[in-house]
């Protein structure tokens, strides 16, 4: 480059620079002449200036000339590659500064043109996502080149099994800007059973230059990324696996489990319902229950009884009963019902015949009428509990070894009445009613 040379007083230089073109990334060089227009040696310091200062050197960066001389110094433009170094017009400022002169002091300027470049960073997340008929993948995209761009996203497989939707479809960019696009995958059809299906598919994003589109002014830059969705099948294997068994176990269980279980229920059932035989009293010739005369005694406390000593309720209470003859044994059972007055205490009882033993096996005692107050039950001289009335409508005891009464003891039963209850009636009783049945084997003494 040739430049005209200049002057403007004492120790000024003469100089000129051409203006210069660079691509970020790239390397550009112009020259700058300096011409010593004065009568004595000058020395003349050379330094860029300005926005483009950060990446421009001047060599050599310090002159000296004789008077009428000149020499080309050499400037290096090298722009980084960065979406910081916007494309576009930008000045470019030499400070030459005479060592003898410094008032004489000039900046010479020039315009470097900054061209354009275009550079798409894109990232799909995740590459293989699983699901029954839709996935979700996050698209992000950078513009790292120096101007701005429009962003255009395109989907594809080999066929037309998926269909693709982006938001926000049309993206704008500044340099350096980023934004994340939505990716929705759908598939038309579920798979029922069997193994995983793979679709691959491919996304690109593509780019236009400039600050708005302009038909036929597109310059595209392409960024193919590869990813996969993954259709499961709606019935994985091992849910099939599970139904097959459990369906196995149905049938086992109606064809071979379930009829004999019902089969053993119906054993237990028909063995539960059958008579035991119980110890009867034994006589020559005679079957087990009947007397000498015979009759045959039921009730503990009825008449009948060897001797004609009658056995039956004592007290104030009611009593009734089964019983048998001296010498025998069955199942029996007393009642006695009391019926005790406000503010009373009254006592029932039910007297074990003469000649006989009563193993009492059960017991069971009903207040039903919510009676409030206080019960005792008695064996003999043996206090067998003692219950507050109003915690209970319907009580039972049971024994596995039963509980021998002696002849001529009796069961006793003992109620100081608090306060009556109330019926089924709804009308508040006059009085406390409770009932006692006792149940057990009478038996009778061994001579």
């Amino acid at each position: 480059m040739t430049p005209s040379a200049a002057s403007s007083g004492p120790g000024a230089p003469g100089l000129d620079i051409p203006s210069v073109t660079v691509t970020p990334g790239d390397t550009a060089i112009t020259t700058l002449t300096v011409r010593n227009d004065s009568d004595i040696v000058e020395a003349y310091s050379l330094e860029v200036v300005g926005e483009c200062a950060a990446w421009s050197t001047v060599e050599p960066a310090r002159v000296s000339l004789y008077p009428g001389t000149s020499e080309t110094v050499t400037i290096r433009l090298e722009p980084p590659r960065s979406p910081e170094i916007r494309a576009g017009e930008k000045p470019l400022g030499v400070r030459v500064l005479p060592t003898e002169h410094p008032d004489a002091v000039r900046v010479l300027e020039t315009t470097v043109h900054i061209e354009e470049f275009h550079e798409l960073q894109t990232e799909l997340a995740p590459r293989r996502r699983r699901g029954w008929l839709r996935g979700r993948y996050r698209l992000a995209v950078r513009n790292l080149g120096n101007t701005p761009v429009r962003v255009g996203f395109t989907a594809g497989q080999q066929g037309e099994e998926l269909g693709f939707a982006f938001s926000p479809a049309d993206p704008k960019l500044e340099p350096g800007e980023s934004v994340e696009a939505g990716l929705r995958v759908r598939t038309g059809k579920p798979v029922w059973f069997g193994a995983p299906v793979v679709w691959p598919f491919t996304v690109d994003a593509a780019e236009a230059r400039g600050e708005e589109e302009r038909a036929g002014d597109e310059d595209a830059v392409a960024a193919t990324l590869d990813a996969e969705f993954v259709q499961i099948p709606v019935f994985p294997r091992w849910l099939l696996v599970l139904l097959a068994a459990l369906l196995a176990l149905l049938l086992a269980w109606f064809t071979l489990v379930r009829p004999a279980v019902r089969s053993a229920a119906k054993e237990a059932a028909t063995e539960a319902v059958q008579p035991r035989p119980t110890p009867g009293e034994q006589g020559d010739g005679q079957a087990p229950g009947t007397g000498t005369g015979g009759g045959t005694e039921n009730q503990p406390g009825g008449g009948g009884q060897e001797g004609g000593a009658p056995a039956g309720p004592g007290g104030d209470g009611g009593g009734a009963g089964d019983g048998t003859a001296a010498g025998g044994g069955r199942q029996s059972s007393a009642t006695i019902d009391l019926q005790t007055s406000a503010g009373e205490t009254k006592t029932g009882t039910y007297q074990v015949p003469k000649d006989s033993v009563f193993g009492v096996t059960d017991i069971v005692v009903a207040n039903f009428q919510g009676d409030e107050g206080l019960l005792t039950i008695t064996f003999g001289d043996r206090k067998v509990t003692t219950i507050a009335l109003e915690t209970f409508r319907n009580q039972d005891y049971h024994w596995v070894t039963p509980i021998k009464i002696p002849e001529n003891d009796t069961v006793t039963v003992e109620v100081t009445c608090a306060k009556p209850g109330t019926p089924a009636t709804g009308r508040q009783a006059a009085g406390c009613h409770e009932v006692l049945n006792v149940s057990g084997v009478l038996s009778g003494t061994t001579r």
